[in-house]
């Protein structure tokens, strides 16, 4: 597995540290950034106060997130719309549903649907002008706003490595699940403008990316 959210909550693994069966690679740490991202929404949107999610209910990583951002949210003083979408035929009810309780900016997971239909959700966000916080900065070199998260060229380096060894003749329950240690903040400024928003120079300064 690459990237894996939640892999011990939703069951795959027993511990990090001690996998067993045949399951190993990474973990991509979705719900425990989830806070973080909010922070950063706030900071790049100081005073915004409703802020919407696009999760994927049949997703188990998806809903661990969703419950850490509710508690973020609830702690920040912020308003939470969470919003469904498991599948390509859901996102235009998803998107209607959300204008309706017009949210100053939105979140969206790393959810594999997502990401495999993330054209539709930018062109949305670019027609309404709403501020989306991402988890990949694929998401933000294609267009949009903001990210951050695990790099994922860096995880998927990982898990060659980790075929290598089961290759080689290592056991996947040897191996223990590798949590990442690089995180990506990226900001695209080019999209700000467009949005007419201005990017506070102490978060252009931390960036670890600015798309000009």
């Amino acid at each position: 597995m690459i990237g894996v959210g939640e892999p011990v909550q939703t069951g795959l693994v027993p511990s990090l540290a001690k996998p067993a069966g045949n399951i190993t690679g990474s973990t991509g740490l979705g719900a425990d950034l989830s806070v973080k991202r909010l922070e950063l929404v706030r900071e790049v949107l100081p005073g915004v106060s409703r802020v919407a999610l696009l999760w994927n209910p049949r997703n188990a990583s998806s809903v661990f997130q969703l419950d850490h951002v509710q508690v973020g949210a609830q702690a920040m003083g912020m308003t939470l719309v969470a919003v469904q979408a498991s599948g390509p035929d859901e996102f235009d009810g998803a998107f209607a549903a959300m204008m309706k309780t017009r949210p100053e900016a939105l979140m969206v997971t790393g959810d594999s649907v997502h990401q495999l239909f993330v054209s539709r959700i930018l062109q949305f966000v670019a027609t309404h002008r709403l501020p989306t916080m991402y988890q990949v900065k694929e998401n933000v070199i294609a267009g949009g706003l903001v990210s951050y998260g695990p790099s994922l060229s860096g995880l998927f380096r990982r898990a060659a490595i980790y075929v290598d060894k089961i290759l080689k003749g290592a056991r996947p329950s040897d191996l223990p699940v590798e949590q990442p240690t690089t995180f990506e903040f990226v900001i695209n400024v080019k999209t700000a403008k467009t949005l007419g928003l201005t990017i506070p120079p102490s978060l252009l300064l931390r960036a670890d990316q600015v798309i000009e």
